[in-house]
C-alpha cells in the first residue's frame, strides 16, 4: 500500500480513516501487519479493512497513535481497553494500561496564606505538586524600590527611585514566600509584585491576592475553603483544588516478535503556565 493513500478501517461497524504511517508506528503490531495483508483477522471488504472488535475502544487506541495523548479524565474501563491492546499486539500500550496510576488524573491542592499588617502583605503558597509551585514561582517577580541620593552642585539633593529584583524564598520544593507593601523601617521604601502574564507591578497586598486568585481560576483551580489561621495575626488561608491531568507519555516503539518489553515511559511536563 502506498503511504500517500488513506486507510479505511471498519471496526465492529464504526469506520475510521487514517494514514498508513499512523498504523505502522508499532511495526510488529497486527495493525502494521494488516496493511501488508498478512493477518487473516482483518478482511478487506469493499476497500475497507474489517475486523470484528469493539469500535469505541479502538477509537481510544487510534487517538493515542495520532496524538500520544491518552484517555479522557472520566475514562474507567482500563481492563477492556487493555484486552483490545493485547488483541492488536500493542504490547507497550497494554503495559502502560496496566499502570493505571500513571493514567488517572490526580487531585492537586494549593493553599495561599495571606497576612496583612498595616502597609505590608505577606504571602506563603503551599502546593501538593512541586511542578506547579515551580511554575508559579517562575511567574512571580518581586521588586524593591530603593531611594538613591543624587549629588548636585546646589544644596537641593533629589532622590531617585530604583527598582531592584528580589529572590523569592523557597523553604522547600512545595512552597514559596514573598511580600509586598511599604516598610519605612527598612532600607527599602517599598516592595512590588508582578505576576505573569500581567505586567503591572502591584504594591497593594489585596490587589496582589486578587490577581493571584484570578490566575489560579484561569488555570483550572477552584476555591474549596477559606479560614482564619491566627485570629491575633489575622492570617487568612485560601485552599484551592484542581484535577491535574497526567502528563503526555512517550512510549518506545521497539518491539520484537519474541517478546514485548516494558515500555520506556518519559514524562513530559505540561506547559500550563505559559
Amino acid at each position: 500500500m502506498n503511504n500517500q493513500d488513506v486507510v479505511i478501517l471498519n471496526v465492529g461497524g464504526l469506520k475510521f480513516t487514517t494514514w498508513p504511517s499512523t498504523l505502522q508506528q508499532f511495526p510488529e503490531s497486527r495493525l502494521a501487519r494488516m496493511l501488508g495483508g498478512n493477518d487473516r483477522e482483518f478482511r478487506l471488504v469493499n476497500g475497507q479493512f474489517f475486523v470484528d472488535r469493539d469500535g469505541v475502544l479502538f477509537s481510544y487506541i487510534l487517538d493515542f497513535l495520532r496524538t500520544r495523548q491518552f484517555l479522557p479524565s472520566d475514562f474507567s474501563d482500563y481492563q477492556r481497553l487493555q484486552r483490545e491492546a493485547d488483541f492488536y499486539e500493542l504490547g507497550s500500550i497494554s503495559n502502560l494500561l496496566s499502570q493505571k496510576s500513571l493514567l488517572r488524573p490526580k487531585l492537586e491542592i494549593l493553599e495561599i496564606r495571606f497576612l496583612l499588617q498595616e502597609t505590608q502583605a505577606f504571602f506563603r503558597v503551599f502546593g501538593s505538586c512541586s511542578v506547579t509551585v515551580d511554575e508559579l514561582a517562575g511567574r512571580i517577580a518581586v521588586f524593591s524600590e530603593q531611594l538613591v541620593e543624587k549629588t548636585w552642585q546646589s544644596d537641593h539633593v533629589p532622590l531617585q527611585k530604583s527598582l531592584i529584583p528580589l529572590s523569592l524564598e523557597r523553604p522547600s520544593h512545595h512552597d514559596l514566600i514573598f511580600q509586598c507593601g511599604t516598610d519605612y523601617n527598612d532600607q527599602f521604601a517599598a516592595r512590588y509584585v508582578s505576576i505573569k502574564p500581567d505586567h503591572r507591578k502591584l504594591i497593594n497586598g489585596t490587589n496582589v491576592l486578587g490577581l493571584l486568585v484570578d490566575i489560579l481560576f484561569k488555570e483550572g483551580f477552584h476555591l474549596v475553603s477559606t479560614r482564619t489561621i491566627s485570629a491575633e495575626e489575622k492570617t487568612e488561608c485560601y485552599c484551592f483544588e484542581r484535577t491535574r491531568q497526567p502528563d503526555a507519555l512517550n512510549i518506545s516503539v521497539s518491539q520484537t516478535q519474541q517478546d514485548t518489553p516494558v515500555p520506556y515511559i518519559k514524562s513530559i511536563q505540561a506547559q500550563k503556565w505559559k
